[in-house]
């Protein structure tokens, strides 16, 4: 059996006569003939009455009939996914990014793309870090945007350098001072990410390298929740400064070097971008 006869089998059946569906197909009618022939030989069933008026489905006919309408859409489908892919601007991106910029730069960078080329298709998965590396690893996203770069098989394109800042609760004992170094903050409770994400590994370097020891409170996965359990008095954290004061707590500026966050775009190096990818790529790095 060839696809084609699929095709053929379905027009068959909507027409109902062998010397029209012929016509439709722009085919000879003993050779839709032998098509047909064919397709009953292999699935060893009758799938036509041959009657005066034309032909009609048997039972078996229509199961067969309705597989191969199911079969035939799916390969269109199939055929115009993969057209969209070699369309630098009319196919499908999968960009993962992370929870913390969902309604700040990723916003901006869809719409800047968007403008230029508003065929293109991006699907977006809001993940982890950790989570965001395995989906690239594993070909489930094209791109990520994340922080801070991944070490390793990935290329990476600096998007956007945020400064850190010390949030506390208004009444904290540091909460009316300006700037802050982290060597003052041992012994504090601190609200943090969980282990295994980006944003935890880069808090724990930065009060590793100071040689400061904290306890940890509470943890969570969004910096947002972060900032709310600072104001409610439930210790303190280090968060990008545009988190300061969301709640009502209260930010302080810290003077200890490398206080800041980069994120940036990110792909995997040991394989070839598709046209659609590439151009979103090239977008991003002309506007940021």
């Amino acid at each position: 059996m060839q696809f084609r006869d699929l095709g053929w089998l379905v027009t068959l059946a909507d027409v109902g006569h062998m010397t029209d569906a012929a016509a439709v197909l722009r085919t000879s009618q003993p050779t839709l003939s032998r098509a047909l022939a064919r397709v009953e030989a292999e699935l060893d069933a009758r799938l036509f009455e041959r009657v005066p008026s034309g032909l009609h489905t048997t039972p078996a006919g229509r199961k067969a009939v309705e597989a191969a309408r199911d079969l035939t859409a799916r390969y269109q489908r199939l055929r115009r996914d993969l057209a969209a892919d070699v369309d630098p601007d009319g196919g499908v991106v999968r960009l993962a990014f992370l929870d913390s910029i969902a309604t700040s730069l990723v916003p901006r960078v869809l719409g800047a793309v968007h403008v230029a080329a508003p065929g293109l298709r991006v699907e977006l998965a809001q993940e982890p870090g950790h989570e965001i590396l395995a989906d690239l690893d594993r070909g489930e996203a094209d791109l990520a945007i994340l922080s801070p770069e991944p070490e390793g098989g990935y290329g990476w394109l600096g998007l956007q350098e945020e400064r850190l800042a010390l949030v506390v609760p208004p009444r904290h004992r540091l909460a009316g001072r300006d700037r802050v170094a982290l060597s003052e903050l041992e012994g504090e409770e601190m609200v943090t990410a969980p282990e295994g994400f980006g944003y935890r590994r880069l808090v724990d370097g930065l009060l590793r390298e100071t040689g400061v020891s904290t306890v940890v409170s509470f943890q969570s996965q969004d910096l947002a929740t972060i900032e709310g359990l600072v104001a409610a008095g439930l210790g303190v954290a280090i968060l990008p400064e545009t988190f300061a004061g969301a709640s009502g707590s209260t930010g302080v500026r810290i003077t200890t070097p490398g206080a800041r966050r980069t994120i940036g775009l990110a792909w995997r190096t040991d394989r070839d971008l598709s046209p659609p990818v590439l151009r979103f790529r090239d977008l991003v790095r002309e506007r940021f």
